[in-house]
């Protein structure tokens, strides 16, 4: 004879066979389990590169440098990283040589507004060849400056674009226009006085090198800013001495119109000089930032 706890199962004998468990309830058809499905695998994102004194993101393995994706993101299809040196160099040519143009073009109008101004003053002091030795200067000078500024307006785009492109590979979410604006944006009328200088700023930031510890490293964007202020300045004053300069009848108003035109003259000089400045600087900034990685040196 055995015993058990009070409010225990009686234990089984060997003449009576272990009870069954009670049989479960079914389960609705909503609380079935969901369908496990087989999913084809995913490739791994590309890995990023450990570049020298910089270990790889954690959970990736390292390659050398250089990697087809040595940047956060891999770069649209069709882009790849083109040195702007070359166009650098001719576009600092270019606007040398037309700022020096701009400077003497200045000083022509500086001379109109004095002729102008004597011819107010004192017609009988003002001779007739005067007036058309100014008039002969300012059309063979203001269609030299035309041609030089075509050229390098030019050259000019086309370093644009390449720098828009190799932003476009080093980091490709700091752009909120596609690289074809880079060259469309200049023929929109109005929209050419903000986008080029959008893009420009976007293209300073996806050239800029990162901190050492991956933090972002800010690098002033002042030449942008100058240099855009400086150029649409002057291409605003020259319309409007344009303008000016063809509706004038009267001494008065070509003194008026010279004075415009002088001030458009020396924001071209000041937007020649400063572009120079934004290019070589730009230009710096791809070369350091496509030699040494993202990663600045610390």
């Amino acid at each position: 004879m055995s015993f058990s706890a009070p409010g225990s199962p009686p234990p089984n004998t060997p003449d009576q066979p272990p009870s069954a468990a009670p049989p479960m309830p079914p389960v609705p058809p909503q609380a079935q389990p969901y369908p496990q499905h087989a999913y084809p695998a995913q490739p791994p994102y590309p890995a990023q590169p450990a570049y020298p004194g910089q270990p790889p993101y954690p959970g990736q393995p390292a390659y050398p440098y250089p990697h087809p994706y040595p940047y956060p993101a891999p770069p649209s299809p069709g882009i790849m990283l083109r040195s702007p040196h070359g166009l650098a160099t001719a576009l600092t040519v270019l606007l040398s040589i037309a700022g020096v143009a701009a400077l003497l073009l200045t000083g022509i109008r500086v001379y109109l507004w004095s002729l102008m101004d004597g011819l107010v003053k004192d017609p009988l002091k003002v001779k007739d060849i005067a007036l058309a030795r100014v008039d002969n200067v300012t059309a063979v000078a203001d269609g030299l400056q035309g041609m030089l500024w075509i050229a390098t307006a030019i050259v000019f785009v086309m370093w644009f674009h390449r720098v828009r492109q190799n932003g476009q590979v080093f980091r490709p979410d700091a752009f909120t226009l596609a690289p074809g604006w880079a060259i469309g944006a200049w023929f929109v009328p109005l929209a050419n006085l903000v986008m080029p200088f959008t893009i420009a700023r976007q293209t300073w930031t996806a050239s800029t090198q990162l901190a050492p510890d991956g933090s972002f490293r800010k690098v002033s964007s002042a030449p942008v800013t100058a240099w855009w202020l400086a150029f649409a300045g002057s291409q605003l004053t020259d319309s409007v001495f344009s303008v000016l300069y063809s509706a004038a009848d009267t001494p008065e108003q070509l003194r008026g119109a010279a004075v415009v035109g002088a001030v458009s003259g020396l924001l071209t000089v000041a937007a020649a000089v400063l572009a120079v400045l934004f290019v070589r600087k730009l230009t710096a900034l791809q070369s350091a930032k496509a030699a040494h990685g993202p990663y600045a040196a610390a």
